[in-house]
């Protein structure tokens, strides 16, 4: 068996007050996703949500089940979303083979048997996915970066200039719970998700990349009056329970990958909090 899996416990936002860095660490910040010829994932208690990663170096690595799931296949009661964060490769869905371009998505609907993750042809392969408990069936789709629903946010006098490509959200693509996307800082600007802002009705997790390896990003979590942060390297994720806000800011520009499950798939639903009133 070449996966390697972690579960993750949900946590009560008083017992979070209490937390020092290294316990913050523990429980929020996913790191080492990619490891040679396997795949490294977490599952966690926020909405049944498994975070992952795939690095296929020299031969193709299967999805497979692992005993958390009790089920025969990995996607027997789930759905999967996977961007490629590297090179572009292929991805072989119940014997279909599908190309998939750096920083495109692919959805896999429930009831899916065999995915499997295949080598880059040139340069290095990475897959950053998750995986949300479905209750219907839909089908397999590949979406490109033109297909993604893309919006400018922010500007550079701001620190936040951005491009959001919503590209697993249910304008795009039916999904049952699950909803993923890319933004991307440009040069100059380093704040992401500013206003702040949480939603109870989902979960959600952030992976960073394209951030210089001598680069980090601080990410800020926990309720609005009472936040704490977390210092994030590339290829590394945070968690985010529904009672926390998300948001960061880096010594460099970056790029990231968002995901939520719950229970709403309106990608407008969310409490916004004002910049100042932040403590």
């Amino acid at each position: 068996m070449n996966t390697t899996h972690s579960t993750r416990h949900a946590i009560h936002p008083e017992d979070f007050k209490s937390y020092g860095t290294e316990k913050l660490r523990e429980h929020f910040l996913i790191e080492n996703l990619f490891q040679k010829n396997s795949v490294q994932l977490v599952y966690t208690l926020y909405d049944r949500l498994i975070v992952g990663g795939v690095n296929p170096v020299d031969q193709s690595v299967k999805l497979e089940t692992f005993p958390t799931l009790r089920s025969e296949n990995f996607l027997d009661r789930r759905e999967l979303g996977i961007i490629n964060v590297a090179s572009p490769s292929t991805v072989t869905v119940d014997g279909e083979v599908i190309e998939v371009g750096t920083k495109e998505a692919l959805y896999v609907g429930k009831g899916v048997k065999e995915v499997i993750f295949h080598p880059a042809p040139n340069g290095e392969t990475r897959f950053y996915f998750n995986s949300a408990p479905a209750h219907q069936a839909y089908p397999t789709k590949k979406v490109s970066l033109a297909e993604a629903e893309t919006v400018e946010l922010g500007s550079l006098e701001n620190s936040n200039h951005r491009t959001i490509r919503k590209v697993l959200i249910n304008a795009v693509v039916d999904t049952c719970q699950l909803q993923m996307g890319v933004t991307e800082l440009q040069p100059g600007s380093v704040w992401n998700t500013m206003p702040a802002h949480t939603h109870d009705r989902r979960m959600e997790a952030y992976f960073y990349f394209e951030l210089p390896e001598d680069q980090v990003v601080c990410h800020f979590l926990g309720e609005p009056q009472e936040t704490r942060h977390i210092f994030v390297k590339n290829y590394e994720a945070v968690l985010s329970p529904p009672w926390s806000i998300h948001s960061g800011a880096g010594t460099s520009n970056y790029t990231f990958i968002w995901g939520m499950a719950g229970e709403n798939l309106d990608y407008n639903d969310m409490d916004k909090f004002p910049i100042t009133d932040l403590k």
